[in-house]
């Protein structure tokens, strides 16, 4: 009786924890997930763009394949001569991708910041922060349609809505209001990209 017993209770829990176990949606847990990522994408063989991150969770289901990045996202992008151009910051991050009608990898590629979203233009020395900002891979666009702020040596603009090339060397700002530009600019000042410039060849 001592073993029947048993038996019913080794039963009855197993079966309690299988029913747990069909209970997990799988379109909802991430089919991968990284710690300290660290990624580039070269062309032509010189680097183009790099990518770090303290956690990606990849996910699947039957029309897109995504990536995102809870805990924050940096991007770097370069110019072809190999200098930092461009580097967008972001507190949350999510990267889609469409299937075909095959489930194959599609066309269309966006890429989602939200948060703190920063954007800076290392060489032109132009930043600017919004709370949603979108990066159409395809299209080789920056757009949002949310609350903007623009900060370069030519002056202060906010607005409402942004389109920008994926360099952020574009920009266009629709909806602006109380924003300023600098009319007087002192002719000799000489603005140095810090974050490229190497300084002058030393001979000994």
């Amino acid at each position: 009786m001592a073993s029947a017993a048993a038996l019913a209770v080794l039963f009855i829990s197993c079966h309690g924890k299988l029913g747990e176990a069909e209970k997990i949606n799988m379109a909802e847990t991430p089919m991968q997930t990284l710690e300290d990522m660290f990624a580039v994408q070269t062309k032509n063989g010189a680097l183009s763009v790099r990518m770090e991150a303290p956690m990606m969770m990849s996910f699947d289901n039957d029309s897109v394949t995504y990536e995102t990045f809870p805990n924050g996202v940096s991007i770097y992008a370069y110019t072809p001569e190999g200098l930092l151009q461009t580097v967008i910051v972001a507190d949350n991050g999510k990267h889609v991708s469409e299937k075909d009608e095959g489930g194959r990898p599609g066309r269309k590629e966006i890429w989602e910041a939200f948060g703190h979203v920063i954007v800076h233009n290392v060489i032109k020395q132009e930043t600017m922060e919004t709370d949603t900002l979108y990066w159409d891979r395809t299209a080789n666009e920056i757009y949002t349609d949310c609350y903007v702020q623009f900060f370069s040596p030519d002056g202060y603009m906010q607005g409402t809505g942004m389109r920008s090339d994926d360099r952020a060397e574009n920009a266009i700002l629709y909806n602006p209001f109380n924003s300023y530009g600098v009319t007087e600019k002192d002719t000799t000042r000489v603005l140095i990209d810090s974050v490229n410039f190497i300084g002058p060849l030393l001979r000994r």
